[in-house]
């Protein structure tokens, strides 16, 4: 049997080739007379497909990202394998979910709903913020969903107060991270929504604002946040799979219309700039989320020497003028941007940065300058710096939830052998007992719980051995601590004696002797 048939210009030939075990097999030969695109043919096809063998392969379409990566797509044992790189003792933790409502914190919340680990404990909060009419609504869709997923769920009400300069966005996310902090159990990791188009979003943002490496890094998958831990583990996935699985397990989530919106930077970006973006460079996300690990990289260098110079220059909570002004420009810049973070407050603006690291620090001792910026209020006083949570113009507290005026420090007990670290109220920093073979403090020689409270006056300790009981007011004028710091001074208690003062002096009772089996120092620290 032989065949041909002519198609538009061209001619295929068919003939059989010789049998071989019962299998007919059939040549296929394509000529054609007029120019065409490239073909892929293959030179024997079988029986039942002979035309597509030779026919023109149609464009391949884009297989999503979860299809190519296989067992690395999103689901509850992906999301699993990635809470153990994050969370220590995983399952054998508590979470809670940070659940907005839409489509990423509900893939979040529902993958873990499907982990069915015992020891896993989960929970959602959700914040209202009450910006939008429809916010109770959506409230509500939260609590339909958690209760279909069996997941425990709290609405808390966020009461957003925009400070001067500051957006309404800006102000509900600190509104809502306030919550989130007070809401939080000890030890209990808050995780959140933060994906990798959220990461590619935020790096871009901060390189047009002009952001240092901190900025760059963006958002790190995990840190420390406040009685527990702050946990992003979507990262390494986009807001298209997200989207994709939720919608693969029937379950519905709320479009905020403010995302719509394109006079917010980050709308127009994701809408105008990044399409263009990823059609010019596909792996943008992933290549950037790797620049911004990079910076974090250099970010925690920049930190250790930060902390390094910090500590060098500190006087307990405070820092001194003098040992500051010896440091490089840059590296004194470093130290003041640590110092300021690590007591929880945010960075200033570069511009205030270079005031602080250069005029005020220049200032005569008597100048009593001083630098705000968003939150915070920093003063030189003589040749101590000190840090604390700025005022509004109303004359009430800032932001800072339990924040205390200096001397304010109402009186605080420290199981110190359950817990070597008390963390002070408001701006009061925290002291730590750290062990230390050669350290000055005795602790068998402590009882188990310490008191510790602010300055009232007429306190005495007996700062050398041998040597008679001080007046604290006199050893204070003597180190020359300016007068409105003294009242910030943690002072610790035994019973009613007075044993330590912060970390600048030790009573006689428990100063450490060769004798002394078990030693420690005691640390005071902005945070």
């Amino acid at each position: 049997m032989r065949s041909s048939r002519s198609l538009s210009g061209a001619r295929i030939a068919i003939r059989p080739l010789p049998q071989r075990a019962s299998r007919r097999r059939w040549s296929v030969i394509w000529t054609s007379s007029t120019p065409c695109r490239g073909i892929s043919c293959a030179p024997r096809a079988l029986r039942r497909s002979p035309a597509s063998a030779c026919l023109p392969k149609p464009r391949r379409k884009a297989v999503p990202r979860a299809v190519r990566r296989g067992t690395e797509g999103f689901g509850p044992r992906s999301l699993s394998r990635r809470l153990g790189e994050l969370l220590p003792g995983f399952p054998d933790v508590a979470v809670c979910v940070a659940f907005s409502g839409g489509a990423d914190s509900t893939a979040l919340l529902a993958a873990l709903a499907q982990l069915e680990r015992a020891p896993l404990k989960v929970r959602a909060l959700h914040v209202d913020h009450r910006l939008h009419p429809h916010s109770g609504r959506w409230a509500a869709h939260c609590r339909r969903v958690a209760r279909v997923l069996g997941v425990p769920l709290e609405v808390r009400t966020a009461n957003v107060a925009p400070r001067r300069g500051e957006s309404p966005e800006a102000a509900a996310r600190a509104a809502r991270y306030r919550l989130l902090a007070a809401a939080l159990a000890p030890q209990e990791a808050l995780l959140t929504a933060h994906h990798e188009d959220d990461q590619l979003e935020t790096v871009l943002l901060q390189l047009l604002r002009g952001a240092g490496l901190a900025g760059i890094a963006a958002m790190p998958a995990r840190a420390a946040f406040a009685r527990g831990a702050l946990v992003r583990p979507l990262l390494p996935w986009s807001r298209a799979e997200l989207t994709a699985w939720v919608r693969s397990q029937g379950l519905e989530w709320i479009e905020d219309p403010g995302n719509a919106e394109l006079r917010r930077d980050r709308n127009y970006l994701r809408t105008r700039v990044l399409p263009l973006i990823r059609e010019r460079w596909p792996a943008a996300a992933a290549t950037v989320a790797r620049a911004a690990r990079h910076a974090a990289e250099a970010q925690r260098l920049l930190d250790a020497l930060g902390a390094a110079d910090a500590a060098r220059a500190s006087f307990g909570a405070m820092l001194s003028a003098k040992r500051l002004r010896a440091l490089p420009p840059e590296r004194r810049r470093n130290a003041l941007r640590f110092w300021i973070t690590a007591a929880g407050h945010l960075p200033p603006p570069a511009s205030r940065l270079e005031e602080i690291a250069g005029p005020l620090l220049q200032a005569r001792a008597d100048a009593q300058p001083v630098v705000t910026w968003q939150g915070a209020l920093l003063q030189r006083q003589a040749d101590l710096l000190s840090l604390r949570a700025a005022h509004r113009a109303g004359g009430g507290p800032d932001a800072s939830p339990g924040a205390l005026a200096p001397g304010s420090l109402e009186e605080v007990s420290w199981p110190w052998r359950r817990r070597r670290t008390c963390a002070l109220p408001g701006p009061g920093g925290r002291l730590t007992l750290k062990r230390d073979a050669r350290g000055p403090l005795d602790l068998d020689a402590l009882p188990a719980i310490l008191t510790i409270r602010a300055r009232r006056g007429g306190e005495r300790l007996r700062p050398l051995r041998g040597g008679r009981r001080r007046a604290l007011k006199s050893l204070l004028q003597e180190a020359r601590v300016p007068v409105a710091q003294r009242a910030r001074l943690p002072l610790i208690f035994a019973a009613q004696t007075l044993i330590a003062v912060a970390d600048l002096w030790l009573d006689e009772s428990v100063q450490a002797s060769a004798a002394s089996r078990r030693r420690a120092r005691l640390i005071w620290s902005a945070a």
